[in-house]
């Protein structure tokens, strides 16, 4: 690719303009197009992500695939071009990147297609250096490079939805939700459709070929939101969010995807294999019961009379419905409420919710927060809203 845009810039015209269009879901894709464009001694100086594809089709369903594809406009790269210092560079690309990104939400880019398309304007920093070097004079390539971008996009999307503590935060920072938090809701946030809702709850392959291969596919497929395994790792990575921690307990890997779990598959995980019923019957039989020590204990001293785990994951509630895992998440308590929505306890997800609100408000920021990061037509959007709709007033 190097070799075909230096000879594309050696038959342009010193004032001349090139246009690349090209649309790829994976980071290596885009890595390998940029880093011919730089070694071919082109400056990216423009990029316009341009809807090409056709709303709504099998392929778009619940993963990451693109609606748009991104006009890449450049220009020969002078030959006396200077040296970057990569302390300015690094200096300059946050402030680029987010008025970037709040110019393409405005004008309805979404998801995966406003991440490309921020790699264009994140690239007229680097591009228009011969080369950038560190004060120590090392050279920094453009994969280096890459790297700061994506993780820049991830911190831009995580304040946007969640807020600055947890765009900033790395591991188990105070003050901050915990890391499943934070990467269902960058997963979520990555997988909002430009233009247009997803508008199926069957999970989406993001294979290349689904399109030949859908008649073929299992019609029992695990339900789910699916994003390519590079974009999910370059994502969670730099935020300090350990993808292989959980593996089986709110992800799923499998070749090359990495699938976020459907709610209602983690009903075994929150409530052992009794189910949200016998919880809800428990909580509804004694209403004296601190609801917050029991559930969701800080610390391990809640009675235990049944220990059972499942596959993966810590079982939470179990036996005669008393907590089992004291390190359960804010992402647990409120899929654990979506739970009891679902299976209709009125009473005892309003117990659930009155503890949560004397815990503190990150249930509820969480909460609304995923509200507006799920698809309007999904069941998790749907069990989100009607258990908002009974927290007490």
């Amino acid at each position: 690719m190097a070799k075909a845009f230096t000879e594309g810039r050696r038959i342009l015209n010193e004032d001349g303009t090139a246009s690349v269009v090209f649309a790829h879901k994976t980071t290596e894709g885009w890595e390998a197009l940029l880093i011919g464009m730089v070694r071919g001694g082109w400056t990216i100086t423009g990029s316009w992500p341009i809807a090409t594809e056709r709303p709504g089709r099998l392929r778009s369903q619940d993963s990451a695939a693109l609606a748009t594809s991104v006009h890449l406009v450049c220009r020969p790269r002078p030959d006396d071009a200077p040296v970057g210092d990569w302390a300015d560079v690094l200096r300059e690309l946050p402030a680029r990147v987010g008025d970037w990104m709040e110019r393409l939400q405005g004008e309805g880019v979404r998801g995966a297609d406003l991440v490309f398309a921020c790699i264009g304007p994140a690239l007229e920093i680097y591009s228009r250096y011969r080369q950038v070097e560190t004060a120590e004079g090392r050279q920094v390539g453009l994969p280096e490079y890459l790297e700061r971008v994506w993780e820049v996009v991830g911190r831009t999307a995580l304040e946007n939805v969640l807020g600055a503590v947890e765009a900033k935060a790395r591991n188990g920072m105070a003050g901050a939700l915990e890391e499943d938090a934070r990467l269902t809701a960058l997963f979520l946030w990555t997988l909002q459709s430009t233009g247009a809702d997803a508008s199926s709850e069957d999970s989406g392959d993001v294979a290349e070929n689904e399109d030949d291969e859908a008649d073929d596919a299992p019609r029992d497929k695990p339900k789910g939101y699916s994003l390519v395994f590079d974009v999910a790792r370059r994502f969670a990575q730099p935020l300090g969010i350990e993808l292989p921690k959980w593996e089986g307990r709110i992800i799923e890997t499998n070749k090359g995807a990495v699938r976020l779990m459907n709610v209602t598959e983690r009903g075994k995980q929150l409530f052992g294999d009794d189910g949200a019923d016998t919880a809800a019957e428990w909580m509804e039989r004694d209403p004296r019961v601190n609801v917050q020590q029991v559930l969701f204990p800080e610390a391990e001293t809640a009675p235990r009379k049944k220990r059972t785990r499942s596959r993966g994951g810590k079982v939470l509630i179990a036996g005669d419905a008393e907590m089992q895992a004291p390190d359960a998440t804010t992402l647990d308590r409120v899929h654990a409420a979506m739970l009891l929505q679902a299976s209709g306890r009125s009473q005892a997800l309003r117990n659930l919710l009155k503890a949560e609100q004397e815990r503190g408000p990150d249930f509820l920021r969480l909460a609304n927060a995923l509200s507006a990061l799920y698809p309007s037509v999904s069941e998790e959007k749907r069990l989100l809203d009607a258990m908002l709709l009974a927290v007490p007033r």
